[in-house]
């Protein structure tokens, strides 16, 4: 009789012991019913999709299925998408803003992920939801305690800094609260045409996640109150708002029509000391046919306010929709799984993707490799799920923020007075929506 040691005889009667389809589960033989299917989706011009349209060709390659991708401007997807599913169109895989899953949630348009993780031979057994960041899982995915989609393109607002302007102009550290960049570094770097601090606030959603909110976390301000008015009129919401105001002074001039592309650039050209942007522009920031400040680039977290540090959240999940077909489900879950898994998560972050997953972030070497990664973490363990209201209503409302909330950058309104307008107006198709009299719970 061969001899064997106790612990490979136990690992032998653990393997003995595991379901059959844990052990015999691939990709390969799962897609086998759906070779030829082809999935139809929606994705942005920007690197983390970038990254998944680089790893497609390998799923194509091992499962038959055909993946038909179209590109659109971040204003164009939420559009493009309600016609579709409206119409019952083409489209099988859902790509959800954490601001539109209730609107998709609550019209049918997508599908529960149990539809697939009680089915054996669709769910991978090394899935293990539990290892995505539960911040993301809950902001991007679920809506009423069901959970529809992962997490796929994520994103945290941290600071990007020209390490060299701030050198020279005296600083050895970042600063480390909006305060410091209001009296001192604001002052210190606008100088000479450059500009301390450039904030993209563009007219869509860029001025009501980017600019708007991203001032109202951390003065201790928010959009509702625990009744679901607005709490835009509260003194720290009104903090904020203001401040937001009088750093303006500090910005490039026609920083209110300046969106991603604006922002990136300068602080990528030098010509501004400090953004504070999203996670997955580190890529654009850190590649030298872009940017002409590799070797300044510093990365930080975003500073604190009176509040405390409340970072941007931002991001998507992509889940299957209901209007495709037995196959195409099977196949689009597939992708989804595939595209977000623990497997591939080291090489979607090499390719320029910001992955959900918490393993990945603890590989050696990945946090020194990767400057953001410190920060980036950092804020999905502590960060604010509600940074923008994630209820149905929410694209109705954000049109209204982008508006009043450009006129108040402009001058054309007070502080004060676009509050009172956003709050009245926000309430308002809260009201038709049914919020207050009981028709519609008030819940996030």
């Amino acid at each position: 009789m061969t001899r064997i040691s106790w612990a490979s005889a136990l690992a032998l009667g653990a393997a003995l012991a595991m379901p059959a389809a844990a052990q015999e589960w691939s990709l390969e033989a799962a897609a086998e019913p759906y070779a030829g299917t082809q999935l139809d989706v929606l994705f942005l011009d920007r690197p983390g999709y970038a990254a998944a349209l680089q790893m497609i060709p390998e799923f194509t390659e091992r499962t038959g299925i055909t993946v038909n991708v179209t590109t659109v401007p971040y204003e164009n997807a939420l559009g493009e998408q309600v016609r579709d599913f409206v119409a019952g169109g083409d489209l099988d895989i859902a790509l959800i803003d954490l601001v539109w899953i209730g609107n998709f949630a609550e019209n049918g348009w997508i599908v529960p992920i149990t539809e697939f993780t009680e089915n054996p031979d669709l769910v991978d057994p090394n899935l293990n939801l539990d290892d995505f960041f539960p911040l993301l899982l809950d902001a991007f995915g679920s809506w009423g305690g069901v959970t529809y989609g992962l997490p796929f393109d994520n994103y945290s607002g941290l600071l990007f800094y020209n390490r060299c302007m701030l050198e020279e102009a005296g600083f050895d550290r970042p600063p480390e609260t909006w305060q410091e960049v209001m009296d001192t570094y604001g002052p210190a770097l606008t100088k000479d045409g450059r500009y301390a601090f450039a904030l993209q606030s563009k007219r869509n959603e860029t001025q009501s996640a980017d600019s708007f909110a991203r001032f109202l976390w951390p003065f201790g301000g928010s959009f509702l109150d625990a009744e679901f008015r607005s709490n835009l009129l509260s003194p720290e919401s009104q903090a904020g708002l203001q401040f937001r105001q009088d750093l303006m002074q500090f910005m490039p001039e026609g920083i209110v029509a300046w969106d991603h592309a604006e922002t990136v650039n300068a602080l990528a050209q030098g010509d501004v000391a400090m953004i504070t942007e999203w996670s997955s522009f580190y890529f654009t920031l850190t590649n030298p046919d872009t940017s002409t400040i590799v070797d300044c680039l510093g990365v930080a977290p975003e500073p604190e306010g009176p509040a405390g540090r409340r970072p941007a959240l931002g991001g998507f999940s992509l889940a299957v929709a209901s209007q495709a077909d037995e196959a195409e489900r099977a196949a689009g879950w597939l992708l989804i799984q595939w595209l977000t898994s623990a497997e591939n998560a080291e090489r979607y972050l090499r390719l320029g993707g910001v992955p959900g997953r918490q393993a990945v972030y603890e590989i050696p070497g990945v946090a020194e490799e990767f400057a953001f990664v410190p920060a980036l973490v950092e804020s999905w363990q502590e960060g604010v799920p509600e940074f923008r209201p994630r209820f149905a209503e929410w694209p109705e409302i954000t049109e209204i923020v982008q508006e009043h909330g450009t006129r108040m950058m402009l001058g054309e309104v007070s502080v004060e007075e676009g509050a009172r307008l956003i709050g009245e107006q926000m309430e308002a198709v809260l009201e038709a929506a049914g919020y207050y009299d009981g028709t519609k719970p008030l819940v996030q």
